[in-house]
């Protein structure tokens, strides 16, 4: 018995050797100590001195020399033994008032602490909607601020995964469907071989391989693990090789594409390689939602230390409710449109991820449903600080 109460004694000392509580109340008494100390020494140094003088103004002593200086000593003595006592008391119950003092105020501010604490292993256990209350503007409310704001971060973060995860397997079922059912049955002998079952089970395959190249790209995109080599380049030959690439695709969809630039652009850094991957994102993702008849403009100006690049349709628009979302992943402005349609869902998410690799930034404008788009990027013309 005496060694398990020995073992709890050792730990409950060792708990309050590294709490606030005693770290507060050893602060608080070591005060008192010191002024303690500072009083006993200002005693002890001067006050003989001082009642000195206060006794040799008085004349209250009689008789012969060496008596008068023997009480006078005897005096002084008393009164700054007196004083010590004094001092000793006070200090005795200013040490008891600290000791009060700082059970109360550390009981005060340590109270959000262990709430904090609570919650924080909340959050480490996957409880991502728990909060603290901000009761204070002071450090600890500002620690709380924070915490709550990494708490919703993670909350936002887990929610995207578990999103994820869902739309991977969406968009993944319906071509497997397809090449399942297709499979079957020739297996069955139900399905009869032709050169146009081969071909739509190799583009439901190659559906399936696009998405998930697209996937990888974006992972390693948003984990800044692509490679990007930016090197001073001249941006004017990388809008002309992107218009020629999807001239043909254009001309068969009976869409207008024009190249709107000026005589000369400045030179901007970035990743020559990068720099054709967006533009051809962005192309692709305005050919898909421009309607025949209309038109596609791709322009560049330079502007302030960056050189901006616009790309323009005339296709449906984008409704004001949907622009903060159109970089989210798996994200399409109509709903209904298939992916074989409407694109993988992630191609604003990757061109975005590789401009802000190299240090740009990208956003979309549209007036409204049935005025066309406008998306910007810009890169900049010299080296990052």
């Amino acid at each position: 018995m005496k060694t398990v109460g020995s073992r709890r004694l050792s730990t409950s000392l060792h708990r309050l050797q590294g709490s606030l509580r005693a770290k507060f109340l050893l602060s608080y008494l070591l005060v008192v100590a010191v002024g303690a100390l500072t009083v006993s020494a200002a005693i002890l140094i001067s006050g003989p001195t001082l009642i000195g003088h206060v006794v040799d103004r008085s004349h209250g002593f009689s008789g012969d020399a060496a008596q008068t200086e023997a009480a006078r000593q005897a005096l002084v003595a008393s009164v700054v033994n007196m004083m010590l006592i004094a001092a000793t008391g006070a200090s005795a119950v200013a040490a008891f008032a600290a000791i009060l003092t700082a059970v109360a105020v550390s009981r005060h501010l340590t109270a959000p602490i262990h709430s904090l604490i609570r919650s924080s292993r909340l959050l480490a256990a996957g409880h991502y909607t728990t909060r603290v209350t901000v009761a204070a503007q002071d450090e600890v409310g500002e620690l709380a601020a924070t915490f709550n704001a990494l708490a919703e971060t993670l909350e936002t973060t887990e929610e995207r995964r578990l999103k994820l995860i869902g739309d991977v397997a969406h968009e993944l079922r319906t071509p497997l469907a397809t090449l399942q059912g297709n499979v079957e049955g020739l297996l069955d002998g139900v399905v009869t071989p032709s050169v146009t079952l081969w071909t739509q089970l190799l583009s439901d395959a190659g559906r399936m391989r696009h998405l998930i190249d697209d996937l990888q790209e974006l992972s390693r995109a948003e984990a800044r693990q692509l490679p990007i080599r930016c090197m001073k380049l001249d941006p004017a030959p990388l809008m002309s090789l992107a218009v020629d690439r999807f001239g043909q695709q254009f001309d068969d969809a009976g869409i207008t594409l024009v190249l709107d630039r000026p005589p000369t652009l400045p030179p901007v850094f970035a990743d020559p390689e990068r720099v054709t991957q967006i533009l051809s994102n962005l192309l692709g993702n305005a050919l898909r939602y421009t309607p025949t008849g209309g038109t596609v403009k791709l322009s560049a100006r330079s502007q302030h230390e960056e050189v901006a690049f616009a790309i323009s349709d005339t296709g449906i628009g984008i409704a004001a409710e949907h622009l903060p979302h159109l970089f989210e992943r798996f994200y399409r402005v109509d709903r209904s449109r298939s992916r074989a349609r409407g694109g993988s869902g992630i191609g604003l998410t990757i061109a975005r991820a590789l401009v802000e690799a190299q240090q740009g930034a990208i956003n979309v404008e549209s007036l409204g449903p049935g005025h066309g788009a406008t998306v910007t990027f810009t890169l900049p013309r010299t080296t990052p600080s």
